[in-house]
């Protein structure tokens, strides 16, 4: 069990954000406390988790049994409002205001959220790369090891609504091409993003807390080995696709897709609009800027991208608003019934709630905060686990979760935790559709370029056979 963690320390983590995206990255408060000044989540009952479980359920097999019901957005809105509704209600009724600060810190972290999702998916729609790239396999695997490096400067979010449009595309000529988005969102939409801490607002959080910018490089050796197996992988198994359809369909698949025009990117000026995306992050990291400013300022830059791109670039780009319409209504219920699950998160691994179903918070070695880290990562927010559990190792050397800097200072041991904690966080937003908020965007767009993406549990079939191994070799060669 965690030692030396003060309830204000637990405060402080309850406030952190819920966030995949960089719009994670500056939202942290105060937090709202119970009337009795301790943090909400220490009594909060484990059925409170209900409607979570239920909107996560509903993802997961709606599209399976009601397809045609599903694929409307206002009937997402719908089982979103049916499981959101409960919760706000519970907050309100059981603790006041301490519950109604709770829902409205939620809230603006949604909207920041939305913002900066919003902000990019309009930008990148009007950016156009006239012509094609090959969909042959090693540009393929190319492209996505250009992402792996480019999520780290721009973000997850923003590498992938750049290169997603681009790299289908170029795979339109193809049948089977499922595989090519699973693997994107695995390398460009998570795993990428480990490098600096603007690649994922985990590390950016870790930097508000102390850690130094630079420090993160050193997680070069777990980056490159989860990025290289998942590319060398990926290449092997195209590879084997393409072949198999270059015996199985008429005429000859290479020469097909690499049929392409000289290339040509239109709609240049929203790269200003994307660089400013990123030093509003960082504007807003460096003037700890309250609720309102950063996401005004997205919205701006979106708004600007919108009405200076050339209506005909996103037309080419098969444009259309339900991605973005899709991942709101959803994540909104989302965001409304996490608040339950990351207030008793937060409690337990604090030590304030001594026990969860009987069992007491008692991880020691960095390979038990790597796989607790990355398994609450997957279905929750990876922001405000990483702070649960990176403070929690800073309780364990007598510090707050504000000194993370100072634990670095700690030795080998400590930092080999905060190491562990931060490549969980990163590494296994991979394992669902919601673990990362770019994952869902990045399915919804495939799905807009005809591409049938698998369901909840298809997909997780594909990070159980493919990132669990990968990830069970991290654990032995970095955290044992």
């Amino acid at each position: 069990m965690s030692r030396g963690l003060l309830p204000r320390a637990l405060g402080a983590l309850a406030r952190s954000l819920p966030l995949r995206t960089p719009a994670a990255l500056a939202l942290l408060a105060t937090p709202a406390l119970a009337d009795g000044g301790e943090a909400i989540g220490v009594a909060m009952p484990l059925w409170s988790l209900i409607p979570f479980a239920g909107i996560l359920l509903s993802i997961a097999i709606l599209p399976l049994v009601a397809g045609h019901w599903w694929e409307h957005n206002k009937n997402r809105a719908i089982v979103s409002g049916l499981f959101a509704v409960p919760v706000v209600a519970f907050l309100l009724l059981s603790y006041g205001s301490a519950g109604g600060a709770k829902l409205v810190h939620s809230l603006e972290e949604y909207v920041s959220f939305i913002c900066l999702l919003g902000a990019l998916f309009v930008i990148t729609g009007g950016i156009y790369i006239r012509g094609s790239l090959s969909g042959a396999p090693l540009l393929n695997t190319a492209i996505l090891g250009i992402g792996a490096l480019v999520a780290s400067f721009i973000g997850t979010t923003g590498a992938s609504v750049l290169l997603i449009r681009p790299l289908l595309r170029a795979n339109a000529p193809r049948v089977k091409k499922v595989h090519i988005v699973v693997f994107f969102i695995f390398i460009v939409s998570n795993c990428g993003g480990l490098l600096t801490p603007l690649g994922d607002p985990p590390l950016f959080l870790g930097f508000l807390k102390g850690v130094p910018f630079g420090w993160t490089f050193n997680l070069w050796k777990e980056w490159l080995l989860v990025n290289g197996a998942l590319l060398l992988i990926f290449n092997f198994w195209d590879q084997q696709v393409f072949a198999k359809e270059e015996l199985e369909r008429p005429g000859s698949q290479l020469e097909q897709v690499q049929q392409h025009e000289p290339l040509k990117i239109e709609g240049g000026l929203n790269f200003l609009f994307l660089l400013g995306v990123v030093l509003i992050i960082v504007g807003k990291g460096h003037f700890k800027w309250g609720f309102g400013p950063q996401e005004g300022l997205m919205a701006l830059m979106g708004g600007l991208a919108y009405m200076t791109t050339n209506k005909a670039n996103r037309e080419a780009n098969k444009f259309s608003w339900a991605p973005i319409v899709e991942v709101a209504v959803l994540f909104v219920g989302i965001f409304v019934c996490m608040i339950p699950a990351l207030e008793i998160l937060n409690a337990w691994g604090s030590g304030a709630r001594p026990e969860v179903l009987g069992l007491s918070f008692g991880m020691q070695q960095p390979w038990q905060y790597f796989w607790s880290t990355g398994a609450l990562s997957s279905f929750l927010d990876n922001a405000p686990t990483y702070l649960t559990f990176a403070a929690t190792a800073a309780g364990k050397e007598g510090l707050s979760g504000d000194q993370l800097g100072l634990l670095l200072d700690k030795g080998a041991a400590a930092q080999a935790l905060l190491m562990a904690i931060s490549c969980g966080a990163v590494f296994m937003g991979a394992n669902t559709y919601i673990g990362n908020g770019p994952n869902f965007m990045v399915k919804a767009i495939a799905e807009e370029n005809g591409v049938k993406m698998p369901g909840f549990f298809g997909y997780m079939a594909y990070s159980l056979g493919i990132l669990i191994p990968l990830f069970v070799v991290v654990t032995l060669v970095f955290f044992r």
